[in-house]
């Protein structure tokens, strides 16, 4: 069965993704978030040609062949566009064998766990710690992640002082039945990450992510060996071969990719087949409530490598204009886990009133 039409509904923020194959069965997907407008213009000019005609049950062939025919254009926009395809064709392929994508890949769609996810770091230490001991009790969260340091930000923190205090404050608040994961973003050399990461570890965290810069693995790496606690990075990283580095030379100690940065469902399994072959957990970023959250709950339904649970992002959806009525039926954390769904594909219903008023282009079918 090949591929008959390819169509975006996009806004700047994010991008839907249809594909319909030749008898008419459709599938949806998703480009990343962030600039998705540009990404669904990079889906029909250099993904599109390559994949009208494509079978729809061989994926793996599909992404090589785009990437090695765009093979001038080996950065990020590129595979965020392949994604959009790639993960409709999932949701397809899910929906014509009766399955979620879940059971597709031989898991079992059931509530997994989350962690929530903080993307704050204009709070203080005591409203942070108040806010997640609120979602603890309102939630059953039984793990969160807190921003330290400053986005990309040369050893500086976000405010004088905020590390070290938010840090104590929030386990003192959570207590010691919480795990509680922090997130640099980039910020540190290795000298000041490790000097950050032993006062984690002082105070029972159990994931460091991204502590340096994430381009420079030899500074995460030297991280890596000199703490305890789990240093974690990837969710940049959208090149296998920077991948097979990153796990070649232990890196890190959790591997973090996006689907949706990576390129889609298929890169993600090539990912997490390097992950299973190496030993080391895989836990995805899924930073907001797009389409990328409910993919990362299919795929840690079903791999040998998945770690104790995926990304789930707290904050109010109204401040992110991917978040609100995006689909149906929508994810519920509920004693701190979310079902993975069972129906067909991805499980979800694109609401129709987002897409009418979403920019709307179309390759192929003519």
């Amino acid at each position: 069965m090949k591929i008959r039409s390819i169509e975006t509904f996009c806004t700047e923020a994010v991008g839907f993704v249809r594909v319909t194959a030749e008898d008419g069965s459709e599938g949806w997907g998703q480009v990343s978030t962030y600039n998705a407008d540009i990404s669904c213009m990079i889906l029909h000019r250099q993904v599109a040609p390559y994949a009208l005609g494509a079978d729809v049950d061989d994926p793996d062939s599909l992404v090589d062949r785009i990437t090695d025919g765009e093979h001038k254009f080996p950065g990020s926009y590129l595979r965020r566009a392949i994604g959009g395809v790639d993960t409709a064709l999932w949701d397809l392929r899910g929906k014509r064998a009766g399955l979620s994508v879940c059971a597709l890949l031989g898991g079992k769609p059931r509530p997994f766990p989350v962690y929530g996810s903080s993307m704050r770091r204009d709070i203080t230490a005591h409203d942070e710690a108040e806010r997640l001991a609120r979602l603890r009790d309102r939630f059953g969260f039984r793990a969160f992640k807190i921003r330290v340091g400053s986005t990309f930000g040369h050893n500086a923190d976000a405010a004088p002082g905020r590390t070290e205090a938010v840090v104590p404050a929030v386990r003192r608040r959570l207590g010691t039945g919480v795990t509680l994961l922090a997130d640099a973003n980039s910020c540190y050399t290795p000298e000041h990450a490790i000097t950050v990461g032993r006062m984690l570890e002082d105070h029972g965290y159990t994931h460091f992510e991204e502590p340096c810069p994430y381009q420079e693995l030899e500074w995460t790496r030297q991280v890596t060996e000199a703490l305890d606690i789990d240093v974690t990075g990837g969710e940049q990283d959208c090149d296998l071969a920077t991948w097979r580095r990153i796990v070649a030379m232990r890196a890190v100690d959790v591997l973090q990719p996006d689907i949706c940065y990576l390129g889609g469902l298929t890169r993600m399994l090539r990912v997490a087949r390097l992950a299973g072959d190496s030993g080391l957990p895989l836990t995805p970023h899924s930073a907001n409530h797009s389409l990328v959250t409910l993919f990362s709950l299919h795929v840690m339904g079903a791999i040998p490598a998945a770690g104790p649970y995926v990304e789930y992002s707290i904050e109010d959806p109204e401040q992110y204009p991917w978040d609100p009525d995006l689909f149906e039926p929508a994810l519920e954390v509920r004693d701190g886990h979310v079902q993975i769904p069972d129906e067909p594909g991805w499980g979800v219903t694109i609401n129709r009133s987002w897409l009418e008023k979403a920019q709307y282009r179309r390759s192929g079918g003519d």
